[in-house]
């Protein structure tokens, strides 16, 4: 069992990513030929023949809108992949945090109330998964300025998911 939850892509959202994404862009959907795109509204890696998309994302954008928060310039946005209609988002069967094979490396970035960056920390995912990412978020909400943290994959930039405080 995870220490923290991992957030998917809120459902309303996904619904205008669908539409067009935070970059403005029409949503285009394809088949997925191989497995493994991992889907941002369900959490899990895709399965060969789902219909996914590939669209940007400005999370913190996103965040800010609903809280009244002010990223300014920390406000970013980036490629993630969801499926191209509607899914019944993550698996609550499914336990552990996602996209964590062992050797990939995350950071795991802190955000205040505001939506500044107020620290972050590299993660190389150990043979221990669930274990490396409760220490890494144990660790970014000690610090009781963290209002979330946002874990991105090192390769892409890729936001994978978003933890919240409490």
């Amino acid at each position: 069992m995870t220490g923290h939850q991992p957030r998917p892509i809120d459902p309303a959202a996904l619904a205008e990513l669908r539409a067009a994404d935070d970059a403005g862009r029409p949503c285009r959907p394809c088949t997925a030929t191989e497995g493994g795109h991992p889907l941002r509204c369900c959490l899990r890696g895709s399965e060969p023949g789902e219909r996914i998309a590939l669209v940007s994302y400005a999370p913190l954008r996103r965040w800010a809108a609903a809280t009244g928060a002010s990223p300014g310039a920390y406000d970013e946005q980036g490629p993630v992949f969801i499926h191209a209609e509607p899914c019944a988002g993550p698996d609550p069967r499914r336990a552990g945090y996602p996209f964590a094979r062992a050797g990939a490396l995350r950071t795991v970035r802190r955000y205040d109330a505001r939506g500044h960056i107020v620290g972050g920390r590299l993660l190389e995912i150990p043979a221990e998964p669930d274990e490396g990412f409760d220490a890494a978020l144990d660790e970014a909400f000690a610090d009781p300025e963290v209002a979330l943290a946002h874990v991105r994959a090192v390769e892409y930039g890729c936001f994978h998911f978003e933890v919240r405080r409490g």
